[in-house]
């Protein structure tokens, strides 16, 4: 896989930022480290050893989980799959993205849908599609300025 590597600096007011990369994550560490962050765009995931098993079946069928580093430190995760439906003929789909707290508002959400950009274009995708939650007005602003439009209505049972 290839890395990214970009600088990104914080606010002035606040430190700077080291040189970042993008690495995909598949080693069980690598995925362990990275379930604090992912807990808070999923607090429901409470036990980091079944989340590693899960990313790991995810992996199986086609899940990929970016990582944006600083140092050794994640700072943000990107966990996306490359699909192909009667809507969309082939596209990516975003799962999950994520910056920490501390992070956020530094570019680095933006370096991340980049790299799934890129993904999608070496996979010779049409369509970037995500979901995200209708009480979610942030994440909502985030992709509109991203250049991401509304185009539908999803719609779920628990079974």
């Amino acid at each position: 896989m290839g890395q990214y590597i970009y600088n990104i600096q914080r606010k002035p007011q606040t430190k700077v930022l080291t040189v970042l990369e993008i690495i995909s994550l598949t080693q069980s560490k690598h995925l362990l480290d990275s379930f604090v962050l992912m807990q808070q765009l999923r607090p429901h995931l409470v036990n980091p050893q079944l989340y590693v098993e899960q990313v790991v079946r995810q992996q199986q069928a086609g899940y990929r989980l970016l990582a944006i580093m600083e140092s050794s430190e994640i700072r943000g995760l990107a966990g996306y799959r490359i699909q192909e439906n009667l809507i969309y003929g082939r596209f990516l789909y975003l799962d999950d993205l994520v910056v920490a707290h501390d992070s956020q508002s530094l570019g680095i959400g933006q370096q991340l849908l980049d790299a799934v950009r890129a993904k999608a274009a070496e996979a010779h995708c049409v369509h970037f599609v995500l979901d995200t939650g209708l009480g979610n007005a942030r994440a909502q602003r985030f992709y509109f300025r991203h250049g991401l439009l509304s185009k539908a209505m999803h719609f779920v049972e628990v079974l």
